[in-house]
């Protein structure tokens, strides 16, 4: 249960932050942690293919999640051709 919790919390502020990077506000509660959860696992993949390992922590998931996120909106907007900023 608590691992849940730690995904939720960690997806929140990271779908929020990245909101916030790209586009000034977040996308609401829900579509914030789904993004940080998805920009989770977008950024942890990256980072590990690049052999960037820290010993982990919440704050170093939450910066592995904002890249991953801002990368993912980033993505989006290119291929739906929305203006990234």
């Amino acid at each position: 249960m608590g691992g849940l919790v730690w995904w939720i919390v960690v997806g929140l502020v990271a779908g929020w932050a990245a909101g916030q990077i790209m586009k000034g506000s977040g996308f609401g509660a829900m579509w914030d942690i789904v993004l940080g959860i998805v920009g989770a696992i977008i950024g942890g993949y990256l980072f590990g293919l690049l052999g960037i390992a820290a010993g982990g922590g919440m704050l170093y998931s939450i910066l592995v999640a904002i890249v991953g996120a801002c990368l993912l909106i980033g993505l989006s907007r290119l291929f739906s051709g929305r203006k990234t900023v």
